[in-house]
């Protein structure tokens, strides 16, 4: 009986040691599950963190990339500014000039003004080897009527997209785009167009569109060209028109004080002042920087002009003639000197209404985009060769 007791005794204390055994290790391992699980918390949370940093260093380097982007693009552009803020300072300073303190040597100004002449006159430097000059005037199509009797239409110079452009008026600061020329001719009026809104009015009819950017004048206290991006509706640059005492190019178009236009060559400037008296001048401009690379004086007279346009370097004048319903180029300069108004033909326009108040030609197409009382018109050309003249 002792030796059972002893027995139970023992077994007792076995199952109690066993017992206590077990309660320690499933503490244990509740206490390690609660660390695993708190790992599992904190390295979610940690990863979490990580990954959202790491995007928030994508975005910060591509902003940086961005804005290394711009500032390059502004670093550029600096001394292009540069330039131009020097130069229209010293138009200013021609037009409100203090006056000299000495007398000046009558020999030295008229040898300035010869050396700035014979820098006008200087061989023209042709950016491409377009020698195409007009035959005759192929064929007429009238599109339409939209607008006053006074306005300019044309397409993209520089580019194929196809978009029609319509400035109606003299003194307006809305053009309408249209998607090609069959939406323009189909349209209701502008019903089909997207409506550009340009931060200023522009003056005359003497605008042009080249390589996605409308170029035209805004009259103030000086004559300022505007260059407006129309891909993202801002002002991509604008320049003061060094040049004094303007008067209007054409006699019968006289809202239009410098007629813009591109060809071949690039962007052109027709203008005029009471220095050249009656006479019609010209210069080559940069469409990058708006400065003006090289001037000449023309024979071609402002008197009795409705307008002009220009094919390779060439610009042709247009004037009001006593046939009825016609108007014909009665003058040509040719830069590169190689047509003379001896050689150039007799080219007549079929005009059917009042005066053109804008030629604007496409090389892309060999066709002149006109505005004649309102009426949009096209004529194709028949072109030659000027060494064939």
């Amino acid at each position: 009986m002792r030796v059972f007791l002893i027995l139970v005794t023992l077994t007792c204390l076995a199952d109690a040691q066993h017992q206590a055994l077990m309660d320690y290790l499933e503490r244990r391992l509740l206490a390690i599950e609660d660390r695993i699980s708190l790992w599992h918390e904190q390295t979610n949370r940690y990863a979490t963190e990580l990954r959202e940093f790491k995007q928030q260093m994508v975005t910060q380097i591509e902003t940086l990339d961005k804005d290394k982007e711009t500032l390059r693009t502004d670093l550029d552009s600096v001394g292009t500014r540069v330039d131009r803020v020097e130069r229209e300072m010293d138009y200013l300073e021609t037009q409100n000039g203090a006056q000299p303190c000495v007398d000046v040597d009558d020999k030295l100004v008229e040898q300035q003004v010869t050396v700035v002449k014979e820098k006008n006159k200087a061989k023209y430097a042709k950016a491409t080897d377009c020698r195409d000059m007009i035959s005759s005037i192929k064929a007429m199509k009238i599109l339409k009527r939209v607008g006053g009797p006074k306005g300019m239409w044309t397409k993209d110079v520089g580019s194929s997209s196809g978009k029609v452009y319509i400035f109606n008026g003299t003194d307006e600061d809305t053009i309408y785009e249209f998607g090609s020329v069959r939406d323009f001719t189909i349209s209701q009026g502008t019903s089909m167009a997207k409506t550009v809104k340009l931060p200023s009015p522009w003056r005359g009819s003497g605008h042009t569109v080249y390589n996605n950017h409308a170029y035209y004048v805004k009259e103030g206290k000086e004559l300022r060209l505007i260059k407006y991006n129309l891909q993202n509706g801002s002002v991509a640059d604008s320049a003061v028109f060094p040049v004094q005492d303007h008067v209007p190019v054409y006699s019968l178009t006289p809202e239009t004080v410098i007629d813009l236009a591109a060809d071949e060559e690039g962007l052109w400037a027709i203008y005029a002042t009471k220095e050249t008296e009656r006479h019609i001048s010209l210069a080559k401009m940069d469409a990058n920087t708006l400065d003006i690379e090289q001037m000449w004086d023309t024979p071609c007279l402002r008197e009795n002009a409705e307008a002009a346009f220009i094919i390779c370097g060439t610009v042709y004048v247009v004037y009001n003639t006593a046939l009825p319903s016609r108007s014909r180029v009665q003058c040509v300069f040719d830069v590169s000197d190689m047509v003379t108004n001896d050689d150039a033909p007799l080219v007549y326009f079929p005009k059917r209404y009042g005066s053109h108040s804008s030629l604007k030609y496409n090389p892309l197409e060999q066709l002149i985009y006109a505005w004649d009382d309102g009426y949009q018109i096209l004529y194709k050309l028949a072109m030659k060769k000027k060494l064939e003249v």
